[in-house]
């Protein structure tokens, strides 16, 4: 984990169609000056309303990552912010024509190609950390988060789907920018057929289709290419999770152990995380 704060070096842009909404969406990506965090502006908007990216602005977790602010909202920003925890940037303006980021081809890796095109520079202001300092646990309903002290920034992920091409997976790994571009940032987004049929029904998922997502029906993968890894399931599953976790602000100095986890209850957890002071510090690197 670089000890000093990041940017990207040069704006940059990148177009492309909402998940859910099925409208195109153009994204762009500003440097930012040391201490301003990572912040969503909607510049289709009256008074171009601006939405920082920090957990208490979260307003819905269903279906996706949904932040709010005075009525406006960004939708669908997990991959976005995966990126931008993955390889370690803290400062950036990203201005969105519309409220939905968009779903690429249903993982980060545009993302993280956009950022490394733009070029990545450190700022002069030391990065501070959520430092864990003893081990806590979160759980409910057989699923589970756990977080211990280590001297990295470490995700050991695990999942169950009663599915014979999912099943249990579970996948380690200590999160740096080359370790995440190299083994998460490209797994995709996953779903089931029922699932996409169930709601297009009601007006969702318009933008979902084989080039931005993994399908399954009963026995098989849809998607001619197959798939990235033969665990693209459970990486993707850490790649949300650097997603969510990336809103508390700040990066985690600890080991999480996520056992078949989703986005509400991460929040659930990172709410609980920030009332128990008692489980971490916050310092310098």
């Amino acid at each position: 984990m670089n000890s000093f704060q990041q940017t990207i070096a040069k704006e940059i842009t990148c177009s492309g169609i909402g998940l859910h909404s099925g409208k195109e969406v153009n994204l762009t990506l500003k440097p930012a000056l040391e201490n301003h965090g990572i912040k969503f502006v909607r510049s289709d908007l009256q008074n171009q309303p601006v939405i920082s990216a920090i957990f208490q602005k979260v307003v819905d977790t269903s279906l996706a990552t949904v932040l709010g602010n005075d009525g406006a909202i960004v939708s669908t920003i997990e991959h976005l912010m995966a990126a931008f925890n993955g390889l370690g940037i803290d400062n950036i303006l990203v201005e969105m024509d519309f409220y939905e980021v968009p779903i690429m081809d249903g993982s980060a890796g545009p993302f993280v190609d956009m950022i490394n095109k733009a070029g990545i520079v450190q700022q002069d202001y030391e990065k501070m950390v959520f430092a864990i300092k003893k081990p806590m646990e979160f759980s409910e309903n057989g699923k589970s988060v756990i977080i211990e002290p280590s001297d990295n920034f470490t995700i050991t992920c695990s999942i169950d789907f009663d599915h014979k091409l999912i099943g249990n997976q579970e996948y380690s790994i200590d999160i740096n920018a080359e370790s995440f571009a190299n083994e998460i940032s490209r797994a995709r987004t996953f779903g089931f057929v029922h699932e996409l049929e169930y709601m297009r029904r009601y007006g969702l998922a318009k933008g979902g289709s084989l080039d931005n997502a993994i399908v399954l029906d009963k026995d098989s993968v849809l998607n001619k290419e197959g798939l990235r890894f033969k665990d693209e399931f459970v990486r993707h599953k850490i790649l949300d999770s650097l997603g969510d976790f990336s809103l508390l602000g700040m990066p985690i100095l600890g080991h999480l152990k996520l056992h078949k986890t989703g986005h509400a209850f991460h929040h659930a957890f990172l709410e609980e995380f920030l009332k128990n002071k008692k489980y971490w510090e916050t310092r310098y690197i």
